[in-house]
């Protein structure tokens, strides 16, 4: 019996990425991504067994928490006060 698979493309996104692939999915080197999880600058892992998984959806959030050069990229909320 012959086993089909959907091309690459066809699926699914996983929602939980290991430590270099969490790295690579932000542009980083797994060093630094291991810094920037140290400083809480990108989240802990979620555990799965004996497994460490980063939340694509946590990983976005931090992501675009981080600062930018560019002022139109900043949250135009940050400067006011309750």
């Amino acid at each position: 019996m012959t086993v089909l698979r959907a091309p690459k493309h066809y699926r699914i996104q996983p929602r939980g990425l290991s430590r270099v692939e969490a790295a690579d999915y932000i542009g980083v080197s797994p060093t630094t991504f291991d810094k920037l999880v140290a400083d809480g600058r990108m989240p802990p892992p979620k555990h799965i067994n004996s497994r460490n998984v980063w939340d694509v959806r946590q990983l976005d959030l931090a992501f675009e928490g981080l600062p930018s050069d560019d002022p139109d990229l900043e949250d135009p909320f940050s400067a006011v006060r309750l």
